[in-house]
């Protein structure tokens, strides 16, 4: 083949081909961010059981959540640090958080093995930190806090 043999340019295959490009590109970046963004789920989703769980009243529903043991009551020696006294009066209804009408997950961030979950219960002010072991789904008061109310917080969340 020589030169004179080449084939017309076609602008119209450049311009697909490019626009194909650009838009696999687009495609990547935002599925990249979707899945960075959907890695804490599972932690956001125990948190929100327990929450909808106190919500409810159940409390021995809610420390089964908080332990990631459905079968707790069969052997609550397993306990021995964090028992179901403890835990209903700090999340019963004379607790720090009281009787809890409204709760929302607002954000989460991950911490070594586990990930922090920024939760708003009963419309305060004040936060509630619970942080979720990644190995085992188990609940534990948060041991720092998160800031995640402005919108750059979401996006890079």
């Amino acid at each position: 083949m020589t030169l004179m043999d080449a084939q017309q340019y076609d602008e119209a295959r450049a311009r697909r081909r490019t626009k194909m490009i650009i838009v696999s590109i687009l495609a990547t970046l935002v599925l990249a961010w979707v899945g960075y963004h959907v890695r804490n789920h599972p932690q956001r989703h125990a948190v929100a059981k327990f929450l909808a769980a106190l919500q409810h009243q159940d409390m021995e529903g809610a420390f089964a959540i908080w332990n990631h043991d459905p079968q707790w009551k069969e052997h609550p020696e397993r306990y021995p640090k964090y028992g179901f006294g403890d835990f209903t009066r700090d999340w019963g209804t004379s607790g720090e958080w009281g009787i809890i009408k409204s709760s929302s997950v607002d954000c989460s961030y991950s911490s070594g093995s586990g990930v922090i979950v920024q939760a708003t219960v009963n419309g305060r002010h004040e936060h509630a930190y619970v942080w979720v072991d990644k190995s085992d789904n188990s609940l534990h008061f948060s041991p720092t806090e998160i800031d995640c109310g402005n919108w750059w917080g979401w996006v890079t969340e």
